[in-house]
C-alpha cells in the first residue's frame, strides 16, 4: 500500500509520516516547506511540493495512492475567510476529485469538533450532534464546508472522517506556541471561573485513530471524535504546563462576558492593523467553555484505545515547550 499525506511537512502530518515510515510502509508527504521536504527525503519519503489549491498538481501527486490522509488545514484562530476557505474547503475538494480521477480505495479526513461547537457548553458530546447553527470563526465555517465536500464522495469512494480535540505535543504550531506568547507578553488571562473540563489529544493517539482508521473495515463512510478519552480542567493543567516551563502559572481571571466583549474590540482593531489579535471571540469561548467528547465509536468500531494519557503526553512535550519559552 503506498499512503500519501496532505501536511505531511506539518504538525500533525509530520508525526502520521513518521509512524508509517516506522512501520515500513511506502510513504508521499504532500507539502509546502522546503526544509522539511528536504528532511524527509533523507529518510526515505517520497515528497512533493505543491499548494492543494492547484488541481492539477494535486491529481499528479496522487497517482499510485492507495489510502490518502488529508491532515492539511489552515487552523490559525485568525484570518481572512478567503484564506481559510482556499486552504480548509477548496484544497479538500481538490483532494477528494484527485482521489477518484486516481482510484484512491480511501480517504482519511482529519476534520474539527469545532464543527458542531456555537460556543456554548458540550458535556459529552457525540457523533449524532448536529453541526452549529452560527459559527464564531471562518476556521470552523471551512471545516463544516470540508466535511460536506468529503459527504459528497462517500457514494464515490471510501471516506472517514476524524475529528480529534486539541492536538498537542512536540510540534504543535498552533494552540501551545500562541499561548506561550501571549504568557510570555503578560497578556494571558484565565477565562471565566477556571472550572471548565475540557479533553485534549496527545498527537500520538491521534496519528493511531488515523491508522485504524485507515483499516478498519467498518470505518467506510462514518465520522470519530478522537480525545484521550479523560475530561481535565483545563485552567489547572495551562497552569501546571507554564509553572513547568518557567512561567509564573497564577493568572488573573477575567468573567466571559467581559472577555467576550474584549476579544471583539482585539478583531475590530485586527480588521486595520493586520495584526493577529491576542484572543478570538472563537478563542474565547474554547479556552472558558466546557468542551468534553464521546470516544465510544472510535472504541467500538476502530479499536480505539488512546496510549498516552494527558499527564503522560504534557511530560513528553514539556522539552519542546521550555524551547518555546526561550525562542524569540
Amino acid at each position: 500500500m503506498r499512503y500519501l499525506v496532505t501536511g505531511g511537512t506539518g504538525f500533525l502530518g509530520g508525526h502520521l509520516v513518521a509512524a508509517l515510515l516506522a512501520r515500513g510502509d511506502e510513504v508521499v508527504a504532500m507539502g509546502r516547506d522546503r526544509d522539511k521536504c528536504a528532511a524527509l527525503e533523507q529518510t526515505g519519503v517520497t515528497t512533493i511540493r505543491c499548494d492543494l489549491c492547484n488541481p492539477e498538481a494535486v491529481t499528479a501527486g496522487l497517482e499510485g495512492v492507495g489510502v490518502v490522509f488529508h491532515a492539511a488545514a489552515l487552523s490559525s484562530p485568525w484570518g481572512t475567510y478567503r484564506d481559510f476557505h482556499a486552504a480548509n474547503t477548496a484544497a479538500t475538494e481538490n483532494v477528494f476529485r484527485a482521489a477518484l480521477q486516481n482510484g484512491v480505495r480511501r480517504v482519511v479526513f482529519v476534520s474539527s469538533p469545532s464543527v458542531t461547537f456555537d460556543g456554548g457548553d458540550q458535556v459529552l458530546t457525540n457523533e449524532t450532534e448536529p453541526y452549529a447553527r452560527r459559527f464564531l470563526s471562518p476556521y470552523q465555517t471551512t471545516k463544516k464546508l470540508a466535511e460536506d465536500v468529503a459527504n459528497q464522495f462517500r457514494e464515490k469512494i471510501e471516506v472517514v472522517i476524524i475529528r480529534p480535540k486539541a492536538i498537542y505535543g512536540p510540534g504543535d504550531n498552533a494552540l501551545v506556541p500562541r499561548l506561550i506568547a501571549a504568557a510570555r507578553g503578560g497578556r494571558l488571562r484565565q477565562i471565566g471561573d477556571g472550572t471548565n473540563l475540557v479533553d485534549l489529544t496527545y498527537v500520538g493517539n491521534v496519528v493511531d485513530a488515523l491508522l485504524l482508521a485507515a483499516g478498519s473495515s467498518r470505518a467506510s463512510g462514518r465520522t470519530y471524535l478522537i480525545t484521550n478519552g479523560e475530561h481535565v480542567p483545563l485552567w489547572p493543567v495551562l497552569c501546571r504546563v507554564l509553572d513547568s516551563a518557567g512561567f509564573h502559572g497564577k493568572l488573573r481571571a477575567v468573567p466571559m462576558p467581559v472577555a467576550l466583549a474584549a476579544a471583539a474590540l482585539m478583531e475590530w482593531r485586527a480588521q486595520w492593523t493586520r495584526v493577529e489579535p491576542t484572543f478570538t471571540r472563537y478563542t474565547v469561548a474554547v479556552l472558558g467553555r466546557t468542551q468534553t467528547y464521546s470516544i465510544e465509536a472510535a472504541r467500538r468500531d476502530l479499536g480505539y484505545a488512546p496510549r498516552i494519557s494527558v499527564d503522560e503526553g504534557i511530560e513528553l512535550a514539556l522539552p519542546w515547550i521550555r524551547n518555546l519559552r526561550s525562542a524569540p
